[in-house]
Formats: C-alpha cells, sequence, structure tokens
C-alpha cells in the first residue's frame, strides 16, 4: 500500500500522511460506525465510554472517547483486521502487525486538548517494545478544532519523557511540533515514540478521530492483557466507584 518514500518518511520523522487512504462510499460506513457507537446508551460489558468536563459550557460533560470496541462491532473488527489499514501497518512495521488497542477520540465542541507526550510514556513496554497508531479522520481535522501535531525526527531519541506525566518545557527544548490538519478518509501513522500534542476544540463542530494500534505478530499478542489491566485502573465511566478519583495521565 505504501511506497519506499512513504516508509522512508515514517521512519525518518515518525509519521507519514496517506490523505485519502479512504473513498467516500468508505467514509460514510467509518461515519455511520461512529455515529452508531456514539448515540449507543452506556452499557456494562459493552464498548468502553469516557466523558470529560466541557471547555465551553459549565457544568456540562461530552463525551471524549470510546475505547475497547472492536472485539464486538463487526464492521470496526473488519476496519482494523482486515482493510488497508493492516497492508499500510504492516508496510510500516516491514512484517506482520495485530491490534493492540482500539479507540475513538470524539473532541466534541468544548472538547480538551493533549498534553504533548510519547505514545509508549503510557507504560506500553509492559507488553511489546515497539507500536505504531493508524489515525484515520471521521471528521475533518484543523487547526482551529485541535487537529494532531507533530515534532518530526524526535522518535529516533527512544523514550524522552517520563513514565505517566507528559514532556517537560525541558524534554521539549529541541521540539518543533507542526499541526497535521486531515479531511475525512485520510490517514497518519505514526509511531510510540513520535512527540504529539493537540489543543482543545472550541468550534461548534466535533472533530472525531479514529485511533488504532497494533504491535509486531511475532512479540505476542496483548490486547486482551492490556484492556484488562487498564480496566482496574482506569474503568469506563459507568463502571466507576462514585467514592474514588480517576485521573487521566497521558
Amino acid at each position: 500500500m505504501l511506497n519506499d518514500d512513504q516508509i522512508k518518511k515514517f521512519k525518518t520523522d515518525g509519521f507519514v500522511l496517506v490523505p485519502g487512504l479512504f473513498n467516500n462510499s468508505e467514509i460514510k460506513e467509518i461515519l455511520e460506525y461512529t455515529e452508531e457507537l456514539q448515540n449507543s446508551p452506556e452499557i456494562s460489558g459493552k464498548e468502553w465510554k469516557y466523558f470529560e468536563k466541557s471547555e465551553i459550557e459549565e457544568n456540562k460533560k461530552v463525551l471524549a472517547r470510546i475505547e475497547n470496541f472492536c472485539k464486538s462491532h463487526k464492521g470496526f473488527h473488519e476496519l482494523c483486521t482486515k482493510s488497508r489499514i493492516m497492508e499500510c501497518v504492516n508496510d510500516c512495521l516491514g512484517e506482520e502487525g495485530v491490534l493492540f488497542k482500539d479507540k475513538i477520540n470524539f473532541k466534541m465542541p468544548g472538547g480538551s486538548g493533549f498534553s504533548p507526550h510519547q505514545d509508549s510514556q503510557a507504560g506500553w513496554d509492559d507488553y511489546a517494545k515497539f507500536y505504531l497508531t493508524a489515525m484515520v479522520s471521521v471528521d475533518e481535522s484543523t487547526v482551529q478544532n485541535g487537529c494532531l501535531e507533530f515534532a518530526p525526527g524526535h522518535n529516533k531519541s527512544g523514550l524522552i519523557g517520563k513514565l505517566w506525566k507528559p514532556l517537560s518545557d525541558e524534554d521539549m527544548k529541541n521540539m518543533k511540533f507542526i499541526p497535521i490538519e486531515t479531511k475525512p478518509g485520510d490517514a497518519v501513522f505514526f509511531d510510540c515514540y513520535a512527540p504529539h500534542r493537540s489543543e482543545p476544540n472550541l468550534t461548534s463542530k466535533s472533530r472525531r478521530i479514529l485511533y488504532l494500534t497494533y504491535n509486531k505478530l511475532a512479540d505476542g499478542n496483548f490486547r486482551e492483557k492490556y484492556y484488562n489491566d487498564k480496566y482496574k485502573n482506569y474503568p469506563p465511566d459507568i463502571d466507576r466507584d462514585p467514592n474514588k478519583d480517576y485521573k487521566f495521565k497521558v
């Protein structure tokens, strides 16, 4: 799926933009799948829903993201494991990959941004040693609604920041973040050491993005173990103890 220049850019910069990976009919399907999950009721044992305080409406909570849905949603399961996403993942890895985690970041109007970080700071080394994430735009992603921003080339430094903490000013002293705007159906593939961030969505429209993370199949299939471990520390909102404080770290 990817040519030599695209694979080289992925390895050199830590990410590569692939415009128009999906056509209009496929984009429509992905949007339908996303809205099915978005509009479904919260049910314990189903897909995991997380909410956050709105940045623009006081005392209002908005949907922040949904995780762990591929196992129970046929359409997304096919998309995550058998579509051209998988072909691009294998091209970037240079070998066969396997799904590690799946989520949709909704960034609704008033949705928060994400502090600068590397995905590997979330303790993923406990499972495999290297990952890449396929980002697929469901909506248009712009500077105004908080598109992803990357610092090219710093993936080569490995783990820069401390585990479970955003990157510090000292960590980022030589970094220049570049916004990557995308249209529905565009994809970005980035590795777990690529520093990235995003700003809040202060517009009136949502900025929904699908994030699918993979590791090398040769390293093992850790998806079930990862979600079992995550559930103990950061379960979906519906399964939380009202007397316990849960905090998202990175």
